[in-house]
């Protein structure tokens, strides 16, 4: 195949699965991260190239520039496939100059960071006929009188961007009880000056929570679609995937393939939705606008997310294809998942026999893989060097 792959991003497993999941059909893949040490996506043999880039957020200019050199020494355009939000954030924001020498998917600029973005995003679905949770806006004079009337305690603060926030204080949002957390919260969030709004939440333990993952080609008309439920995440009731099965939900389809192809995407897109408990309907949460944490179970199920965008980039797209049967498959990022169980059993949310009784299924794996075990054996060494130091520092 003449189009390279351009994958940004190898400290965690979304790019490793993306690396593998190109690689695996002989496309080439020149893997990019900002340094060695963590990047354990670099040791997959699925890697054509290794290359080491300015930092996205330190030097964004250069990370432009040092893409580009790149693409020019290219007999044929390759394809950018960025894998962490931050890396989706830096390709909206140069998305101009990095079109005119790589294919990517989204033709419409700042549309991806108008998806990622809480407030804008809400609007959106409103406009759209989906529903979303209550909101209020923090910067409305009467927010805490708001707040006691439409929304009630408990409830959460959550982030206008995500990336921001989870860098600041590693979480996704914080839960508050009362006016005075709230306003504590608010001010936290003022303070290293991240945009906050205020949600009602949506009644139902995590297997409530479902995506709708779908491939968009460029006529903005949805190809590829599989939806999934959790069952458990990390950090638990408001983190991400680490135990998720493929679930057949028919009436996702029916919200999130009008939603995206309302408002013009293109690409990948993974809609979180909530089912409230006491009413079945379901509400948008928020949408990843970069592969997912899902990917290697939507390919274990038969949805090659890299491959589908690499494929339809380069002018022979795949056909469509929706996995509307349950295949019984889970994903399983075990090392989060140990966390997360000893969390859920502390807090009663679940009991041991119901956590053990939940392994004996096919899994697809987040890390580990016996074709390509490189990455996890230097994932595993990595892990043992944050021990080390942890045990060092308390001695």
């Amino acid at each position: 195949m003449e189009n390279k792959a351009v994958v940004l991003g190898a400290n965690y497993y979304i790019g490793l699965s993306t690396i593998r999941c190109l690689g695996m059909h002989d496309v080439h893949v020149a893997a990019v991260d900002y340094a060695w040490e963590g990047s354990y996506g670099l040791e997959s043999k699925y890697c054509s190239e290794t290359l080491i880039g300015p930092h996205y957020k330190e030097d964004p200019e250069g990370l432009v520039t040092f893409l580009i050199n790149y693409a020019k020494q290219q007999t044929s355009t390759p394809v950018l496939i960025p894998t962490a939000d931050p890396y989706v954030e830096f390709v909206d924001a140069y998305l101009p100059e990095l079109r005119e020498y790589f294919l990517i998917p989204q033709t419409e600029q700042g549309l991806y960071t108008k998806v990622m973005d809480k407030g804008t995003l809400h609007t959106l679905a409103s406009e759209h006929g989906v529903a979303v949770p209550e909101t209020v806006e923090v910067d409305d004079e009467d927010f805490v009188q708001k707040v006691d009337e439409i929304i009630q305690y408990p409830c959460l603060v959550k982030p206008v961007d995500s990336p921001a926030f989870v860098a600041k204080f590693r979480r996704k949002l914080f839960q508050v009880s009362n006016q005075e957390e709230l306003l504590e919260k608010v001010q936290q969030a003022k303070d290293a000056d991240i945009e906050v709004i205020v949600q009602r939440i949506i009644p139902g333990f995590d297997d409530h929570m479902y995506t709708f993952d779908a491939y968009l080609n460029q006529e903005a008309k949805v190809t590829h679609w599989v939806t999934c439920q959790k069952l458990r995440q990390f950090p638990i009731n408001y983190g991400a995937s680490v135990y998720t099965q493929q679930k057949y939900v028919p009436e996702l389809y029916d919200l999130g393939a009008k939603f995206l192809e309302g408002i013009g995407y293109k690409g990948f897109a993974e809609i979180e939705f909530k089912k409230d408990a006491e009413t079945g309907r379901y509400y948008l949460i928020e949408i990843n606008v970069r592969i997912t944490n899902l990917n290697h179970l939507l390919y274990k199920t038969g949805i090659n997310i890299p491959y589908i965008t690499y494929r339809d980039l380069t002018g022979d797209p795949l056909e469509p294809k929706a996995i509307q049967e349950d295949k019984n498959m889970v994903f399983w990022y075990a090392y989060e998942d140990l966390l997360a169980v000893r969390e859920y059993i502390k807090t009663g949310q679940l009991s041991p026999k119901k956590v053990i009784g939940s392994y004996f299924r096919p899994k697809a794996h987040a890390i580990w893989d016996p074709k390509d075990p490189k990455p996890a054996i230097a994932f595993g060494k990595k892990m043992a060097g944050l021990v080390v130091d942890k045990v060092t520092k308390k001695s």
